[in-house]
């Protein structure tokens, strides 16, 4: 795999997150208690037995930028391994940043021809799976590929969010369709691209086209270069608030085949001072705790249950918090009620309130595209007052105190903001 180089699309703002990629990249991200979204992409490429790896960032990288340091954490730090964070090239205007997948990866073909390399492995940095890219690679260089999509069947229901493939039976893909209305085949790209260097570059220095699945791929096909390669392990792209909760579901459900330790997922803890030398968890006598996954320095008083908590949590006496994910060094307060609630870091749970309902059917009414299955968001630093009662798909901003709400009633579906 060394004549392979590796460039992780990281820019994207992530937008359907809402207030959770507001201070953050999307691939910075806290995930499943000690991980970043981002750690997925990078501890396959160490698996793979890759030695070189570009980042692309754009959209509020400082935290993604930290975390990701020298590469030590994933073994690409050293005289022959290199993982290099490559920032937007602004033009003349500075919104002049990356138009798309493809113009991303145009903008830095200068990093790639002073790289070496007979292909290049485009992935993106907001999907949680674990793959051998090596196998992919293998494919790829044995059809006598120019250009191979990793893919893989995704419910009928779901098409219209993928690009979506027709294969024929030496895996060449015939048609595709990027994000159709009525989809023909359920076989959906992952976003994950293996490209022969030269082909690659000839492309992207021929056209202006701005995205891979929009203009690069169905080119490809036109020449008869594009190969499909079925994938079919986990994968989750978790882009939106109810995809990013249920991959979490995914990691406690009983016999799950979401495994980071299993998989070898590694992240940088010394990057971060929230979770770098936690003690050990303390749990009371009173504690009830049930299919959750339960972070370092967590102190568990209260009920847990299909939950997952990051480092520092605390649950005090009475508490309960339920298929929720909670992140790092957030209270819940006594006799605290938390349902189907996603809370950001250091948040403070006043004692007595009651967060969620799962069974809400109203939709949030600023952004009912990102929340309506009764999920509450809770933004970082955020405090809730003692005795407060928050409906299902609302969201409460970051910062806001005590101080700052007008009652102590959010009604399903109601923001809190400034």
């Amino acid at each position: 795999m060394r004549n392979t180089l590796a460039m992780i699309l990281a820019g994207g703002v992530g937008s359907r997150l809402n207030i959770l990629v507001r201070h953050r990249a999307k691939p910075a991200v806290p995930f499943g208690g000690i991980y970043r979204i981002i750690d997925f992409a990078l501890s396959n490429v160490m698996n793979s037995n890759m030695t070189r790896v570009a980042v692309l960032t754009q959209y509020k990288p400082l935290s993604l930028m930290s975390h990701i340091g020298n590469g030590a954490a994933w073994d690409l730090s050293g005289r022959t391994r290199e993982v290099k964070i490559l920032p937007p090239r602004t033009g003349e205007e500075d919104s002049d940043w990356y138009k798309g997948t493809a113009d991303a990866v145009r903008q830095n073909l200068d990093f790639i021809e002073s790289r070496p390399s007979e292909q290049v492995l485009i992935l993106s940095g907001d999907h949680v799976y674990y793959m051998d890219y090596k196998e992919m690679v293998r494919f790829h260089r044995s059809i006598g590929a120019k250009v191979t999509v990793a893919m893989m069947t995704v419910p009928w229901e779901q098409t219209s969010q993928f690009g979506i493939g027709i294969l024929d039976d030496n895996s060449r893909i015939i048609d595709w369709e990027e994000k159709p209305e009525k989809a023909r085949s359920n076989l959906a790209s992952m976003g994950i691209y293996v490209f022969d260097t030269d082909y690659m570059i000839d492309c992207l220095k021929k056209s202006t086209e701005t995205d891979f699945g929009h203009h690069i791929l169905p080119n490809a096909m036109k020449d008869g270069k594009l190969f499909g390669y079925r994938f079919k392990g986990y994968w989750r792209d978790v882009g939106t608030v109810q995809a990013y909760w249920d991959a979490h579901m995914d990691l406690i459900r009983p016999g799950g085949e979401l495994d980071p330790a299993t998989w070898g997922i590694v992240t940088n803890l010394e990057s971060d001072a929230l979770q770098y030398d936690r003690p050990p968890t303390h749990i009371a006598p009173s504690a009830h705790i049930s299919h959750s996954a339960i972070s370092a320095g967590c102190i568990i008083r209260g009920s847990v249950r299909n939950s997952v908590l990051s480092p520092g949590v605390v649950i005090e006496k009475g508490a309960e918090v339920n298929e929720s994910i909670i992140m790092h060094d957030t209270l819940v307060s006594q006799n605290a009620v938390l349902h189907s609630v996603i809370s950001d870091k250091k948040v403070e749970f006043g004692q007595g309130c009651k967060i969620g309902n799962p069974s809400a059917s109203t939709p949030n009414r600023q952004f009912p595209k990102h929340l309506s299955s009764g999920i509450t968001l809770v933004g970082k630093w955020a405090q809730i007052p003692d005795k407060a009662v928050v409906g299902g798909n609302c969201i409460v901003y970051p910062n806001i105190t005590r101080d700052l709400w007008p009652s102590l009633r959010l009604e399903d579906g109601q923001t809190l903001i400034k």
